[in-house]
């Protein structure tokens, strides 16, 4: 395989990865997360965190994607990130989590919506404008189209990036976070997978 190949198909991997953070609201997907149980064939079944099993089909074009942990010093003004966070009594949002985009994904899922992490959980990408070192972690000032805020990063907050991964790594006992739309019967169909890979966890 050729060098030009290869850096389009990790190009294109990385670029559905980075869509796993999109908001895509007139599909309404789903957001499972939890712990593989099996794949076999095409069907992924996973234990979510609610303690219900269900069954993901993987059409042949679905990306597997995983993730791996950067600094929090890596966060530089100008790179494009996805952040969830909580917001507090003062209205200040506090991260839970930051995924740094690769450049071939910048742009993906922008602005600031809901997220489903937990109770007043919000996602935001956007560009990083400024790193400012607060009192409480690092304050990131972010700028989306239609809008900006500010959130705070503790240094506890997992901080990471995509890597590409292959169906290979879709094993029992990994963590996994699958986006995907309902199916009959309770059945799910995938539309991106990010795989827990070499000890990390996806966060999102």
């Amino acid at each position: 395989m050729s060098i030009r190949l290869k850096l389009g198909i990790t190009l294109a991997t990385l670029g559905f990865a980075g869509a796993a953070l999109a908001q895509t609201p007139a599909a309404k997907p789903s957001r499972i997360r939890g712990d593989i149980v099996s794949l076999d064939g095409d069907v992924l079944k996973v234990h979510r965190r609610s303690g219900d099993t269900v069954s993901v089909e993987l059409k042949p074009t679905v990306a597997v994607s995983a993730v791996k942990s950067m600094q929090l010093s890596d966060i530089k003004p100008g790179s494009f990130v996805g952040t969830a966070a909580t917001t507090g009594t003062d209205g200040k949002l506090t991260a839970t989590e930051v995924v740094v985009f690769p450049e071939a994904a910048r742009g993906t899922g922008e602005g600031h919506y809901n997220w489903d992490l937990g109770p007043n959980s919000t996602m935001t990408n956007a560009n990083v404008d400024t790193v400012v070192q607060g009192t409480s972690g690092r304050n990131l000032k972010l700028s989306y189209k239609g809008g900006s805020n500010e959130v705070t990063v503790p240094p506890n907050v997992p901080v990471v990036t995509f890597t590409p991964a292959a169906r290979a790594d879709l094993t029992p006992g990994k963590k996994v976070f699958v986006v995907a739309t309902a199916a009959s019967q309770g059945a799910y169909v995938a539309q991106r997978v990010v795989v827990e890979k070499d000890g990390v966890a996806p966060p999102m």
